[in-house]
């Protein structure tokens, strides 16, 4: 097929250099607010370049059949034509020269036929993508960086090797919501229930910059069922286990398993984040909740309302008038709360302790379910961004928090349509055409150009993958602006130390 994987799919592309040697000494201790380390002295995020990739070396053994059911040789395609590995490195390199965040980094691989191979590290981007390609893994996970290299693990004694930084994550799963869907179980979704996930991106992103000051914040669809947060932040990469924890218990209000009782226990009065957390969702627990999944409509969910209501007069009069309707709405049903309760039929009724019991219901049916404990320790290994979710094809590409409602998970290209787009580009563009090179606007060296100002176009820009990595790039040059002003910053307060070393 057109497709498929031959020497004329590689690209030439030009190697990086070699990592310099790396630094064992780690800060430790450090307050949140003094978090800020950036040890690379880079060049100027470079524009977008060729990605098509190399063939792997000819494997001695077949590969072994993958059980997910994506084909080894379509995995290896999308990694030779369309995985972003150079910008995967200066993402987690923050910069362009190869520094021990990339070559202490821990990458674990599992392979088609489900072998895991840990404490994978690389010095420079070319390596990594070689030993992808040669290894074609299913998908890969990301580890912390270590304060040696990883690999040498087994020749250092006990304790040697620590992890010194790691992407503050956060991990949101539509699983963790299967007792107030309506819609869907498991892993099966549909634009209802993905509206919990859209919630979450938008409560945890405003606390991240709001409360705790952070701003490079990647979001990314898991593939299937849900989506995961990278805080890339220099401080929130710093940050200890115990930190971690205490970031992730501020966020953590929704306690206990699906069959746990009241879910919600939280004092008043209530802490600015809730309220800021309540005001922006109170319209989706109306729409969602009251609406789209009509959660308390069957008898079950209408028994389990009642249960999280303070009053037992209150909930005698509701039982009656919802069994005497047995296909009530969710959304008349929540009316009947008020409408009842100004009746004035129940003596013991407190209005501010009714108020109270309505807003934790809304956080208990609204507010992000995280699996706290994936943010929780350094150590925690996350899926990469960009890999093919071997169950669905689909892509985990990054999300837009600004646009986050806009989201479609269901409309995500899948591996077998990005290489379709491909073919079809190529066949309205012959190789050698004018329409098959596009200006060379950016001026790169890494995008290929002649001497005309102008380069081939490289095959994720033939697809739908396109927005996706271009937002991506735009991610990491903020980041690495960002990490070559604390370098200056730095330099700059180092020299006016050194200025006057008779002071103490």
């Amino acid at each position: 097929m057109p497709h498929s994987i031959s020497p004329g799919s590689a690209q030439n592309d030009d190697e990086m250099p070699d990592a310099p040697p790396v630094e064992t000494s780690t800060e430790t201790n450090v307050r949140l607010e003094d978090m800020f380390n950036d040890d690379d002295d880079d060049e100027e995020f470079p524009a977008s370049g060729d990605v098509k990739m190399e063939s792997p070396a000819a494997k001695e053994e077949p590969p072994a059949p993958t059980p997910s059911g994506v084909d080894p040789d379509i995995m290896l395609a999308f990694y030779q034509r369309l995985f972003p590995f150079r910008y995967l490195f200066q993402w987690l390199n923050h910069g362009i020269v190869p520094t021990k965040d990339f070559g202490n980094r821990e990458f674990a691989l599992t392979l088609q036929n489900d072998a895991y191979l840990r404490y994978q590290s690389y010095p420079t981007a070319d390596l990594f993508r070689k030993d992808i390609l040669r290894m074609n893994p299913s998908r890969f996970e990301i580890g912390p960086v270590y304060s040696t290299n990883p690999r040498d693990r087994k020749t250092l004694r006990g304790g040697q090797m620590k992890p010194v930084s790691k992407e503050l994550v956060f991990d949101i799963d539509l699983t963790d919501y299967d007792d107030i869907r309506t819609c869907c179980i498991k892993a099966n979704i549909c634009a209802k229930c993905w509206a919990f996930v859209t919630m979450s991106i938008k409560v945890i992103d405003t606390a991240l910059r709001e409360d705790f000051g952070f701003e490079h914040i990647l979001w990314v669809y898991s593939g299937r069922r849900g989506a995961h947060a990278w805080v890339c932040d220099p401080r929130a990469r710093n940050l200890s286990d115990e930190r971690r924890r205490a970031v992730a218990g501020y966020l953590e209000i929704i306690r206990g398993g699906s069959q746990s009782g009241k879910k919600v226990n939280i004092k008043r009065p209530l802490h600015p984040h809730i309220v800021r957390s309540l005001e922006l969702l109170k319209h989706d627990f109306a729409r969602t909740t009251l609406g789209d999944q009509d959660t308390f409509e069957s008898a079950e969910q209408g028994e389990r309302l009642l249960s999280l209501l303070p009053d037992k007069t209150l909930n005698e009069s509701l039982r009656r008038k919802w069994d005497s309707s047995p296909d009530r709405a969710s959304t008349s049903k929540w009316a009947d709360i008020d409408s009842l309760a100004k009746t004035g039929k129940s003596s013991t009724l407190n209005p501010a302790t009714l108020r109270d019991a309505k807003q934790d219901i809304v956080l208990e049916y609204t507010y992000p379910r995280l699996d706290a404990e994936v943010s929780k320790k350094m150590i925690h290994l996350l899926k990469s961004p960009f890999v093919i979710h071997p169950g669905t094809g689909r892509i985990c590409v990054p999300i837009d928090p600004r646009n986050a409602e806009n989201f479609d998970p269901l409309s995500v290209p899948t591996v077998m349509s990005l290489l379709a787009e491909i073919d079809e580009y190529d066949a309205k563009h012959p190789a050698g055409t004018a329409e098959a090179d596009i200006p060379d606007v950016e001026g790169s060296a890494m995008n290929g150009s002649d001497i005309k100002g102008s380069r081939k176009v490289q095959d994720y820009e033939k697809t739908s993958l396109k927005p996706y990595i271009d937002f991506f790039r735009s991610f990491i040059a903020g980041l690495i602006k960002e990490e070559r002003a604390g370098k200056r910053e730095r330099d700059d307060n180092g020299a006016t130390v050194k200025a006057d070393p008779m002071e103490f």
